[in-house]
């Protein structure tokens, strides 16, 4: 069996791109839950409802 070969990594692990497509309430209490849960970067909005952003999922405990 032939082994493929994996393209070049072009984002951080760790890091999630995320993509929300809701109206403004759904959007607001889908980005307090994520806040309270991981450090996430300001939403950027769009037209058509969707807001982009980045999650990092890497652990949020502090370092002490």
């Amino acid at each position: 069996m032939t082994r493929h070969e994996r393209p070049e990594r072009t984002t951080l692990p760790g890091i999630a791109d995320i993509r929300i497509v809701a109206d403004e309430a759904t959007t607001k209490l889908v980005l307090d839950v994520l806040r309270a849960n991981f450090t996430i970067t300001s939403p950027r909005a769009y037209s058509g409802g969707r807001s982009y952003l980045q999650l990092d999922a890497g652990n949020p405990a502090s370092d002490d």
